[in-house]
């Protein structure tokens, strides 16, 4: 997953406390999509076959659907978080920008009027 971007001279943003929100629950999703796999695992080699009908039987097919739910949904929130990431990355790259043609505009202003005064 991405790393957080901070930048020290500026404050976190929303997209940042977002981001780190996203990867959070991406993270608690991964767990869960683990310990589910970990348990089905465990019911479908210790449950003798002969054991493995009717409602336990669909038991275990339901923890291996949610599994495999719960893996989708920890790969779709890892490519939000990619996309997140890239947003922020742009949004510093403009600002930057922004920030120094507004520092050469004033620059120019001064000038401008330092030459006038002349």
């Amino acid at each position: 997953m991405a790393g957080k971007l901070k930048n020290p001279s500026r404050g976190t943003t929303t997209l940042d406390r977002t981001l780190e929100k996203s990867e959070q629950v991406a993270a608690d999703v991964q767990r869960a999509s683990d310990n589910l796999a970990v348990v089905n695992t465990v019911l479908e080699q210790e449950l003798p076959e002969e054991v493995q009908v009717g409602e336990v039987a669909q038991a275990i097919e339901h923890t291996s659907q949610l599994e495999e739910k719960l893996a989708k949904s920890a790969e779709k929130l890892a490519e939000v978080n990619a996309a997140l990431s890239e947003e922020i990355e742009k949004r510093l790259e403009v600002t930057a920008e922004r920030d120094e043609s507004q520092a050469l505009a004033e620059k120019l202003k001064a000038k401008i009027r330092a030459e006038g005064a002349d």
